[in-house]
């Protein structure tokens, strides 16, 4: 059985809270990420969306980073939008949740008028973004302790 859900842009605080607790839930608590750097500055300057399910219950968000936010992130051109902190509730994982939210970046890069997105991905979920487009560049690296890779699709 599947759980209907939606994937929204988050517009107003009650949103970005859900936003937050869902990445505290995955990142913070199940990954152990400090969370002095899973919040960052960027996260005031990005487009944030989230999925919820019908009963209002928060079950993933991404977010893009554009313009001069992406800067560090994709070498500077400022037509490559940067997705990233994608975290899907443990309850939600398999219906599809995951795929919705990079979509709904995607769409929102295109709105912007974004030529490509980039993000860096954990590795374990490299086929994740593999199979939604994504190609990889660059060498393995660290981020936060775990290995990533660079990944993008063109629009």
């Amino acid at each position: 059985m599947s759980t209907p859900y939606t994937v929204r842009v988050a517009e107003d605080p009650a949103d970005r809270e859900a936003c937050f607790a869902v990445r505290k839930e995955v990142f913070v608590v199940e990954q152990g990420v400090a969370q002095d750097i899973e919040y960052d500055a960027y996260d005031a300057v990005a487009v944030h969306v989230l999925a919820v399910r019908e009963d209002g219950e928060p079950l993933g968000t991404g977010r893009l980073l554009y313009g001069e936010a992406t800067a560090a992130k994709t070498g500077g051109d400022a037509t490559v939008g940067s997705l990233g902190r994608l975290a899907v509730a443990r309850s939600a994982r398999g219906l599809g949740v995951g795929a919705a939210l990079v979509r709904a970046v995607e769409d929102a890069a295109r709105a912007r008028g974004l030529a490509a997105v980039d993000l860096h991905a954990q590795t374990h979920a490299l086929g994740f973004y593999e199979r939604l487009g994504y190609e990889t560049y660059g060498p393995e690296f660290p981020d936060a302790g775990i290995p990533h890779r660079a990944m993008r699709r063109v629009l």
